[in-house]
């Protein structure tokens, strides 16, 4: 489905959704815990429902309550059929480690996006502590052989290609049957995201000795206890509706934690930096239409903020520079590329390496965006038809039920022209 979208002024109020890191990592923590969690304020999006539904045939149980979402955590059952994991590259990749606690083979396997996002050198650290762990020549599907338990001992592994294969492997190692060490052999990036499993293994009562630049880990052995667990405002997703404010109108937004872990907090500083109107208010964000100016910026910690930082830099005076995007190659799509070429149909000067974003700030004019149905760059250049000539349409429209699926109807609340859609 596409959208067809025109130029318009915006105002009014938005909730954002939950995080979705973070329900994801809840609800895995949760179904590994002997006992019943609870998780308040969950995000229900296509990902996290790949989660629940790969712990589900594990035989969790999830009970769903208006804003509620109660899990009974056990021991994990064996699947006969394979885990099927949408296009979720959290739920691949942490549930990967997690098959080793089952007793026999489990196959996961994922859509034709994630089937192409790289898993070996999470296998190959697996493989370090005991765990019978095999992939399609570094790419899913992935295949364990469990027996119920894991060996243990030192294991490494890159950081540079996803900060998912260290958390994934921290939250299975206090179940293991000796300590697990993991060194990550280069810089990690995305530290956030594992600061943010960190966090989340401490509300289910464990708590690693991690080093200052999180490459040396030390878990100790125990098992998880169960809780209650708050989710938060998801900063991604915020992240999209502040830019509209900032290029467009104004608006509140609310449900944020500003003193979050998260990586795409750094949103906030980003915008500061490019000297948008931006006040934080008991109440919420407010921000407001702005003249911006270029940044340079090095996104390796948040480069699923690259989408809509480079719809920002797109409106700045002068010419911004964009680093730490290698990694955005193997996203959903390759974000880098498909942003760029985005841009230079809207009539952006862009020029890019494989770790380099330029982009010259000007008028844009609409076209006919192809998302590569990721639904980082459906929001993003919906953002940025907000401000340009013409008519922009949306490919893949309906990609973005993948992390916020009310973005169309909030979007449209707060005065979006939504002309029409087509197939």
């Amino acid at each position: 489905m596409n959208k067809i979208l025109k130029s318009s002024s915006i105002s009014g109020s938005v909730w954002v959704p939950s995080s979705k890191s973070m329900t994801h990592r809840a609800l895995i923590l949760a179904a590994i815990a002997d006992g019943m969690t609870i998780i308040r304020n969950p995000l229900t999006a296509e990902d996290t429902e790949a989660t629940e539904k790969v712990l589900g045939k594990l035989g969790t149980t999830i009970q769903k309550k208006e804003n509620e979402w109660r899990v009974n955590g056990s021991k994990l059952s064996h699947s006969i059929t394979p885990l099927n994991c949408g296009e979720s590259g959290t739920t691949l990749r942490i549930m990967t480690a997690v098959a080793s606690l089952v007793k026999g083979k489990t196959k996961l396997i994922g859509g034709p996006s994630l089937s192409n996002r790289p898993v070996g050198a999470l296998v190959d650290a697996l493989r370090m502590i005991g765990i019978d762990a095999k992939s399609n020549d570094g790419y899913p599907p992935t295949i364990i052989q469990g027996t119920g338990q894991i060996k243990g001992g030192k294991t490494s592994l890159p950081g540079n290609i996803s900060s998912q294969f260290v958390s994934a492997i921290l939250i299975i190692s206090p179940l293991a049957t000796n300590p697990v060490t993991i060194e990550v052999s280069t810089p990690l990036e995305s530290k956030p995201y594992v600061s943010m499993t960190l966090d989340a293994m401490k509300e289910f009562g464990v708590q690693c000795k991690a080093s200052s630049d999180l490459r040396l880990f030390q878990i100790p052995l125990m098992n998880y206890i169960p809780t209650q667990i708050t989710i938060e405002g998801d900063w991604s997703s915020a992240a999209y509706m502040l830019a509209a404010g900032v290029l467009a109108g104004n608006l509140i937004i609310h449900g944020l934690n500003t003193q979050s872990g998260q990586s795409d907090q750094l949103i906030l500083d980003i915008l500061n930096k490019m000297g948008a109107n931006l006040r934080i208010k008991k109440e919420g964000i407010e921000v407001s239409k702005s003249i911006l100016n270029c940044i340079e910026y090095d996104l390796s910690d948040c480069p699923d903020l690259f989408p809509i930082v480079s719809v920002l830099c797109s409106s700045a005076r002068g010419v911004s520079k964009l680093t730490g995007l290698e990694r955005l190659r193997l996203k959903e799509s390759d974000r880098l590329q498909a942003m760029v070429d985005g841009l230079l149909q809207m009539g952006v000067d862009v020029k890019t390496d494989s770790n380099t974003c330029l982009i010259r700030g000007g008028k844009t004019k609409g076209t006919e965006i192809n998302t590569y149905n990721d639904h980082r760059i459906a929001m993003a250049f919906s953002i940025l038809s907000l401000i340009s000539e013409g008519e922009t349409i949306i490919q893949y429209s309906e990609s973005v039920s993948k992390s916020y699926p009310l973005f169309w109807e909030d979007f449209l609340n707060i005065g979006a022209n939504i002309v029409g859609d087509n197939i």
